[in-house]
């Protein structure tokens, strides 16, 4: 019955060595992807994210309302430029002003944060706040 034991004890304990190698053994990735494979996968990410800061750059991402009041005797707010910008300031600023009889609508082009037409101080606000 002791040798019984003796070999039972040597049986686990061999187990548990066997079961531990195979652990170490076990790739924590499929084949082909081990830590040489690293840069690659960090250089095409970073290509990646360059080819989109690029097309993200041609967005109309800067945007901005500003709202008020062209006349005195028209209230609540009605009339607003609206700026749309890229990341270098080109786009186009939308203004609609409102009358007690009719509404009128503009569209300025805008360039590097500027415009060659005459701007409205509520458009300049616009364009100046759009600008981040």
């Amino acid at each position: 019955m002791l040798v019984l034991s003796v070999v039972a004890v040597v049986l686990a304990a061999l187990a548990s060595v066997l079961a531990g190698l195979a652990l170490r053994r076990t790739p924590s990735r499929p084949s082909g992807e081990g830590v040489d494979a690293l840069p690659e996968d960090v250089h095409g990410l970073r290509q990646e994210v360059a080819a989109l800061k690029a097309e993200n750059a041609d967005a109309l991402r800067h945007l901005s309302v500003v709202r008020y009041d062209a006349f005195g005797d028209v209230g609540g707010h009605l009339s607003w430029s609206l700026a749309l910008l890229d990341d270098a300031g080109h786009g186009v600023v939308l203004t609609s002003i409102h009358g007690r009889s009719e509404a009128r609508t503009y569209a300025k082009s805008v360039a590097g944060w500027s415009c060659e037409q005459q701007l409205s101080p509520e458009e300049e606000e616009a364009i100046e706040h759009a600008r981040p």
